[in-house]
């Protein structure tokens, strides 16, 4: 008898595809009968990946934004650090903050939001809004 495995893999995907599976029912197949599809209107406050260079005094824009929206929420469960003010410019105020989370998470405090303090920033950020229990 020889058995065949199909694995969840672009080809085993395409092998149930051709036999006319739809893509919940080949979701289904490899992870079980229990797997279903939701919705939503919008997705708000997810983290969203690094900027791809530092962030620090002169900074503008829109991951500074982010940055100073998520400094605040974390704020909310780690009250030593300081309000920031959110207008999308680096400024004193931010890099006060940012120092300050780098203190407290035990990181290199330079007031430079690098890749470490980035994404240390989404953990703890993640951890205090509880987004993952949404998920």
């Amino acid at each position: 008898m020889y058995v065949v495995t199909i694995r969840l893999t672009q080809w085993g995907s395409k092998y149930l595809g051709d036999q006319g599976y739809t893509a919940i029912e080949i979701l289904r197949n490899f992870y079980g009968s229990n797997m279903y599809i939701n919705t939503a209107e919008e997705i708000a406050g997810i983290p969203i990946s690094w900027p791809g260079s530092n962030l620090d005094i002169g900074s503008s824009g829109d991951k500074v934004e982010q940055l100073q929206e998520q400094l605040n929420a974390i704020r909310q469960g780690y009250p030593a650090l300081p309000a920031v003010t959110v207008d999308g410019i680096y400024g004193e105020g931010t890099q006060r903050a940012v120092r300050d989370f780098q203190r407290i998470f035990s990181l290199p405090v330079t007031g430079i939001v690098d890749y470490p303090t980035w994404y240390k920033i989404q953990e703890i950020y993640v951890g205090v809004t509880r987004i993952a229990e949404l998920v």
